[in-house]
């Protein structure tokens, strides 16, 4: 099968990235990566072309590594905060994931990053804080604090205990019956006098 030089002029999975010179089955190059866009062929003029795409590659992989680099200070300074639902005995209810990590980054930070970048050796199953490695390029790595806490609301604080509320009942039943007794009493105290004056006429 005929083969042809072709230099990259985009990165192209399986196959290398921008400025690389590869050699590729002669068919695929003409039918599909140079009508795509995607490479150019081995020529005097493309070689000169070729110094213009490395200068170009260049300044574009120093500006990637400097974004990161200051992306990674400013990460290391924060703390994002995740909110799970847990269960009566405080564990979790599922995980926390470098997607979850990610979807956090850009609803609280408004930072898009690609989950990849985030480098998780096992999901998060406890509350607590968590000190997870980003990996932002080859050449940044940094770690960003991760708080994650319960989001059901606290549990209800009752006053006093089942004892305290029977002891006053019982005080409030005692209290009435004091209140009562007098009532209760008056009519036998009205009647003694009258006794002592039916007593007196006789």
């Amino acid at each position: 099968m005929a083969k042809l030089d072709v230099i990259l002029i985009q990165n192209v999975v399986g196959l290398g990235a921008e400025t690389d010179q590869i050699k590729v089955a002669a068919g695929y190059a003409r039918n599909y990566l140079i009508p795509q866009g995607l490479a150019i062929s081995m020529s005097q003029g493309n070689k000169r072309r070729l110094e213009v795409l490395r200068q170009r590659r260049s300044d574009r992989e120093a500006l990637e590594l400097n974004t990161m680099s200051e992306l990674g200070k400013s990460l290391s300074k924060v703390t994002l905060t995740i909110a799970v639902k847990t269960g009566d005995d405080g564990k979790m209810f599922g995980s926390v994931t470098s997607g979850s990590i990610a979807d956090a980054l850009k609803t609280q930070l408004d930072v898009a990053l690609d989950k990849k970048k985030i480098h998780l050796e096992r999901p998060i199953h406890a509350l607590g804080e968590h000190e997870i490695e980003l990996r932002l390029h080859p050449e940044v790595r940094c770690s960003i604090k991760v708080v994650v806490k319960s989001s059901n609301p606290p549990p209800e604080v009752v006053a006093g205990s089942a004892d305290d509320k029977k002891d006053g009942v019982r005080e409030k039943r005692s209290t009435r019956n004091q209140i009562n007794k007098p009532e209760e009493a008056a009519p036998e105290a009205e009647a003694k006098p009258a006794k002592a004056a039916k007593a007196a006429k006789k």
